[in-house]
């Protein structure tokens, strides 16, 4: 069962400047505590030709546009086409890939944003893997940190998967599009090609291929991907 939890389940490699950094683990969770120094030692190598580094530990493609209001900080890599809105706020860890939106007032940290992804209002994005053109609405938050700061665990049908971690907000697998307003809780992980209605709160495993209209109510979808 822990198999569908796998990185390889649900995220194209191909799609991220951090393909190495997945290939080293086995679940997505695992690279948050790499995060940080293969950011440091993949920005070093970055051709100094296609990304300026604009501050300590900090490379951003010379085709990205960032807003003269946002705030980042280090380390962090942004790709190629990506746009940074008014007053978005990555506060470090991070890797935003190519022909990414991080929006008006979106907080990003400790997280990985596949190519394409776009978080583009009023997002928190914390301890989290967003796959290959994942979307969250508005408002939408990957909630990080339990209430009583107890180690997360994954609830799938017939266990819980521990993960190890006090700080782990949600996968989130390529396709996926997360409805407004929606809350996913600490562990969440979503399939490849599902929808979450808006205003849904998220937790647990759901599979790929779904849509999620409320706790306990997940339908499968009728849909050929080509």
């Amino acid at each position: 069962m822990k198999t569908i939890l796998s990185a390889a389940n649900l995220l194209d490699y191909d799609k991220t400047i951090a393909r190495p950094l997945f290939e080293s683990v086995k679940y997505p969770w695992e690279v948050f505590d790499k995060l940080a120094d293969f950011i440091i030692e993949t920005g070093a190598s970055l051709p100094e030709d296609e990304y300026d580094r604009i501050g300590e530990n900090i490379w951003v493609h010379k085709t990205a546009v960032i807003a003269p209001s946002a705030y980042l900080n280090g380390p962090l890599i942004i790709g190629e086409g990506t746009e940074v809105r008014h007053c978005a706020f990555i506060r470090g860890t991070a890797i935003v890939g190519r022909n990414c939106v991080v929006g008006n007032s979106t907080e990003l940290k400790g997280s990985i944003l596949f190519d394409n992804v776009q978080c583009p209002h009023y997002n928190y994005i914390g301890d989290s893997v967003l796959g290959y053109r994942s979307h969250t609405g508005a408002g939408v938050i990957t909630s990080n940190l339990k209430s009583d700061k107890s180690e997360v665990t994954i609830a799938l049908e017939s266990e819980k998967v521990d993960t190890g971690r006090k700080k782990f907000g949600a996968i989130i697998g390529d396709y996926t599009e997360v409805g407004c307003n929606s809350v996913l809780n600490p562990g969440t992980v979503i399939g490849r090609h599902t929808n979450i209605y808006p205003l849904s709160m998220v937790r647990g495993f759901v599979a790929e291929n779904s849509i999620y209209k409320r706790q306990g109510e997940v339908c499968r979808k009728d849909i050929v991907h080509v």
